[in-house]
């Protein structure tokens, strides 16, 4: 009896300790088995063989990865202080259409096209500023509005000195108006928008955009087209592109205001980027004076004026009779019987050296002071050489009568 229980307790302390060996040599086994596996699938990679599991692991993963294409393109709703600004003054700009009638040596027709800036709306008319070149020589003038429109416009006024002109339309086409800037307050530097109708009524309402380039620049203008400038044009510079058709049209700050009426661009070989543009703050007299009285009341001398730079120096001694000193003035070619010149008691070849003691070097200068700085029915100093010796007479300006 003790034997036998003796026997069964060892032979199950065998057997358990049998088992013990048998879990930790098949630990060992299933370890190096992982192994084993890691190590031979770059292996079977290479030859294409791949267990199922991997093989449908990586379709499956290829399945997820290859999504349907989808356009991804949206519409953007872009909204800028420019696209505030052209939207404000875009309706407001049109186009003007100059039409000719048939002569003996041409036929009728479009003599051209420009822009124009409708301004005012009151009662049953609306106003439009303009070029005088755009309208010059026209029988008659249409307007063709932001939507193609095309409406007969009555010309009020032309004023060739600023090169501004005023036209009136029917007000019932009208409903936009373009709001008046400041010109005095622009600064070089600051962004400005062209727009207007380059080339025609073909690129209507196209705009550009570009800076103040100066300000305060002087053109000379050559308005009998005789080779001597008989102007000097007050504009501010821009490189925002203005072409052909452009002029009249609007130049426009960021606000969406206009500052300047375009008028010219310097088309020179090798020149791009300069724009002219009349400052708005020095149109608007000219534009209220088109548009009450058809014409610009300047104040008015009534002679005929030529530079003493203009005249040959021979005729300086021999025909004006001037001190040697005397190197600049405007000598008087012609007086108009009745006029306030006349008046004054000044002649034919008296030299203006000075207007209300302010030396006067050209007929520039004379226009610069009698235009800018006077008005009607004001006195006004002027002194000049006559047989070489220097006088002064006061006049009274009146207004030139057509």
């Amino acid at each position: 009896m003790g034997y036998y229980d003796d026997h069964y307790a060892h032979v199950r302390q065998k057997q358990k300790g049998n088992r013990g060996g048998t879990f930790l040599a098949g630990l060992v086994g299933a370890v190096l088995g992982g192994m084993l596996v890691i190590v031979s699938i770059p292996s079977l990679v290479k030859w294409d063989v791949l267990p199922y599991s991997l093989e449908q692991a990586e379709e499956k993963q290829t399945t997820v990865t290859e999504q349907p294409k989808v356009d991804k393109s949206v519409a953007v709703d872009v909204v800028t202080q420019v696209t505030k600004a052209v939207n404000k003054v875009s309706n407001a700009v049109v186009g003007i259409v100059n039409i000719q009638e048939a002569s003996f040596w041409s036929e009728s027709g479009e003599a051209g096209t420009g822009s124009g800036v409708i301004y005012k709306k009151e009662g049953n008319k609306a106003y439009i500023v303009t070029n005088h070149h755009v309208v010059e020589g026209a029988s008659r003038v249409e307007v063709s509005l932001s939507d193609g429109t095309k409406v007969p416009a009555r010309l009020l006024g032309s004023d060739v000195w600023t090169d501004l002109a005023v036209l009136e339309i029917d007000a019932k086409h009208v409903t936009n108006v373009a709001e008046f800037g400041n010109s005095d307050v622009v600064k070089v530097g600051e962004p400005v928008i062209a727009v207007g109708n380059p080339l025609g009524l073909q690129f209507a309402g196209s705009v550009t955009q570009g800076i103040i380039s100066g300000v305060n620049r002087t053109i000379p203008i050559d308005i009998d087209q005789d080779g001597i400038p008989d102007w000097h044009a007050e504009v501010l510079q821009t490189d925002a592109a203005i072409n052909p058709g452009n002029s009249g049209g609007a130049l426009v700050n960021i606000e969406g205001q206009v500052i300047g009426i375009n008028s010219m661009k310097i088309a020179q070989e090798a020149v791009e980027g300069i724009g002219l543009s009349i400052p708005i703050n020095y149109a608007k007299p000219i534009i209220a004076d088109l548009e009450k009285f058809g014409q610009v009341r300047r104040p008015y001398m009534g002679v005929e004026l030529r530079s003493l730079s203009d005249i040959p120096a021979y005729h300086w001694q021999q025909t004006l009779h001037l001190p040697a000193n005397v190197k600049e003035g405007v000598a008087i070619l012609q007086v108009v019987p009745g006029s306030p010149a006349a008046q004054a008691g000044l002649r034919e070849f008296d030299v203006i050296v000075a207007l209300d003691d302010e030396n006067i070097s050209d007929v520039i200068a004379l226009r610069k002071h009698l235009y800018n700085r006077k008005q009607i029915g004001d006195t006004m100093k002027v002194t000049f050489y006559r047989d070489g010796k220097k006088q002064t007479v006061t006049l009274k300006l009146a207004k030139q009568s057509l």
